[in-house]
């Protein structure tokens, strides 16, 4: 009889690590767990480690990163993902972790592959990249990255784009080698994506000739971006529970009222401490928030985490340029806010406590919205201030 066999890939297990220098940030290693998984890794074990012991060699003392390697081969992870939680910057900007040649060690010392947080976004955007443009950008990103990494262990995420520029590096000519073809196809790519902001430069001229505001739907990553968009527009764009589904910049037309459109650009999702590299790629794409005549700031009422979310939303929009374009804030999900509140009896939530923590929303942030793209709750009154921004 012949035997069937399992041809999917099944997922890699990692083992995540979040470093501190301080206390434990729960909302960092919330953030870490939901870009693995976002990966489609399987999660063996979450270590959590308070720095007492600095070795440059690994980042943290050669001791535990021999004990964590023990604790990796006992889990059978197939690979480490680590995030190092420091708010000290170096010549103003976030110091990387880890670096180079501290990923190497890493990787010499357990045997197994190491992504650091920067790696781990440029991969989930890798895999999410559907577009020319898109792609053309990640590419970029990974390449640079790549480039001082190319002895980095090769880890085959074999359903994804991304993570295939990394080579076991059989020798220095093979190095230098890859390093020159690597170097060229930058340089090719940079041009490609210089073609592209000339085009989206054209398209915004075009847009100012037809007198139309421009609202740029901004937020943390998974906030309800381009649900909003769908459910204002019917634009259909792909929305998922996922961190980092859209990537590209989509711009669609509203009919605000029988006498007014405006053109609502649903944007790439914002995450504190953003890759350099994909900075410098979707610089074109973010620079539609800061070319907007009005801002739509979409935060997620039911996420644990909604003030730092909302000041790195903020933070980021400074670094563009943006923070003196007016701003709508939303509040949205509150549709599932009861899911985040109370303890075991959360079903027997009732209206009244539900309306008394939105309120307590509203006072910290003044001026929101409570919406619920999913339902369409508050969104008439969203049209109603949005109308007079228009005016």
């Amino acid at each position: 009889m012949q035997k069937l066999h399992d041809t999917q890939e099944k997922p890699k297990k990692a083992f995540l690590v979040s470093i501190n220098e301080d206390k434990n940030n729960e909302s960092q290693c919330n953030e870490l767990r939901g870009l693995s998984e976002s990966l489609g890794l399987e999660i063996v074990s979450h270590e959590k480690i308070r720095v007492r012991e600095k070795n440059p060699k690994f980042g943290i003392g050669s001791g535990k990163v021999e004990e964590l390697s023990q604790k990796a081969a006992d889990f059978k992870a197939d690979l480490f993902v680590i995030d190092w939680n420091s708010q000290k910057q170096q010549q103003g900007r976030q110091v990387e972790f880890p670096s180079p040649s501290q990923q190497r060690n890493w990787e010499n010392t357990c045997g197994i592959p190491v992504l650091g947080r920067q790696e781990l976004i440029i991969r989930i955007f890798a895999d999410r990249a559907s577009t020319r443009e898109a792609e053309l950008q990640v590419k970029l990103a990974e390449l640079t990255y790549f480039l001082p990494r190319l002895t980095h262990k090769y880890i085959d995420l074999s359903r994804q784009r991304g993570g295939r520029y990394g080579t076991k590096g059989s020798g220095e000519t093979k190095l230098e080698t890859d390093r020159r073809k690597i170097e060229k196809r930058i340089t090719d790519l940079e041009k490609d994506i210089e073609q592209i902001k000339k085009q989206r430069q054209m398209q915004r001229k075009q847009r100012e000739r037809n007198k139309m505001p421009v609202c740029a739907i901004v937020g943390y990553t998974n906030a309800g971006k381009s649900s909003l968009l769908n459910a204002l527009t019917g634009a259909g764009v792909k929305a998922e529970d996922k961190l980092f589904v859209t990537l590209d910049a989509v711009t669609r037309r509203f009919q605000l009222t029988p006498d007014v459109q405006v053109l609502l650009t649903d944007t790439v999702g914002f995450i504190r401490q953003l890759p350099h590299s994909l900075i410098k790629a979707f610089r074109s794409t973010l620079e539609e928030a800061a070319l907007a005549d009005i801002i739509i700031h979409v935060l997620d009422a039911s996420a644990p985490d909604i003030d730092d979310n909302n000041e790195t939303t903020i933070s980021v929009l400074r670094e563009l340029g943006a923070e003196n374009i007016p701003i709508i804030t939303l509040l949205n999900k509150i549709d599932s806010l009861h899911l985040a509140i109370g303890n075991e009896q959360v079903n027997l939530i009732g209206d009244e406590q539900l309306m008394g923590t939105l309120e307590g929303f509203l006072c910290r942030f003044p001026g929101s919205i409570a919406v619920s793209a999913k339902t369409g709750a508050g969104l008439g009154e969203f049209k109603e201030k949005l109308l007079t921004f228009c005016k």
